[in-house]
């Protein structure tokens, strides 16, 4: 069975850093959900880069392997081209137009689409999360944290992707904003049956969600398998849940 997404020996290269992904592996049923674990550095934001097609405006470049959207190869495939082929993506720090309006955002997302289905797919996001519709006027530069994060998601959504990845969607957001978007997308993943690959440093946030995890280290794949067994291995409780234990006893 085709898989949503197949990535197969994935080395990828900096010319200042030296090899930052070594041989990684990892696929995504259709309509799947997998976490993709690791500390700063390891190299998961690199990953998030080569499957967007991102990669070479960050001086990367792939030196082996293949990845594989829905069959068809997506390396060499522009950005924007992969979003009209149903690739979606919440980039790491949100990264709204501050000085546009919330709708203006999210026209940016919906300028692949054809005109005519622009104004339903805004409505559509606007349904999932009111409090945009709120502030459609709004410079997004205005909104807390948590109104940006829903910005970003809901600028991903509005092409309504097969394939969406989330970057880091925890990050400095407190607890019950994250708990909310992330039922949102949990409802977005099985209401349009898109896979999603979601990349947390929030390692027993994304290990509940997700019904696959990786764990990527340095660069290679060190851990894979059902959320509920690699939630058990001695190393991610130790180096990951452990450590968020720690930090909620501070």
């Amino acid at each position: 069975m085709t898989q949503a997404l197949e990535i197969r020996d994935l080395s990828v290269r900096y010319a200042s850093k030296g090899l930052a992904l070594d041989s990684v592996s990892l696929s995504i049923p259709k309509s799947g959900v997998v976490a993709l674990l690791g500390a700063n550095g390891a190299g998961k934001t690199t990953l998030i880069r080569a499957i967007s097609g991102l990669l070479p405006l960050h001086g990367g470049q792939i030196v082996q392997g293949s990845i594989q959207m829905d069959g068809q190869s997506v390396l060499g495939v522009p950005a924007h081209t992969l979003v009209r082929r149903g690739l979606g993506q919440v980039p790491e720090g949100r990264l709204v137009f501050k000085q546009l309006s919330v709708e203006e955002n999210l026209k940016v997302g919906a300028a692949v689409l054809p005109r005519a289905t622009e104004r339903e797919r805004l409505d559509g996001v606007y349904a999932l999360f009111p409090r945009l519709l709120e502030r459609r006027r709004q410079a997004a530069g205005w909104l807390s944290g948590g109104e940006q994060q829903m910005l970003a998601l809901g600028r991903a959504l509005v092409t309504q992707p097969r394939l969406l990845l989330v970057d880091e969607l925890s990050l400095g957001l407190a607890p019950l904003i994250v708990s909310a978007i992330y039922k949102q997308l949990d409802l977005v993943g099985k209401t349009l049956g898109a896979s999603i690959l979601v990349v947390e440093q929030n390692a027993r946030l994304a290990l509940n969600f997700a019904a696959t995890a990786y764990v990527l280290e340095r660069g290679r794949i060190t851990l894979s398998g059902p959320s509920e067994e690699v939630a058990l291995s001695a190393v991610v409780q130790e180096s990951y849940l452990g450590a968020i234990k720690q930090e909620r006893e501070a």
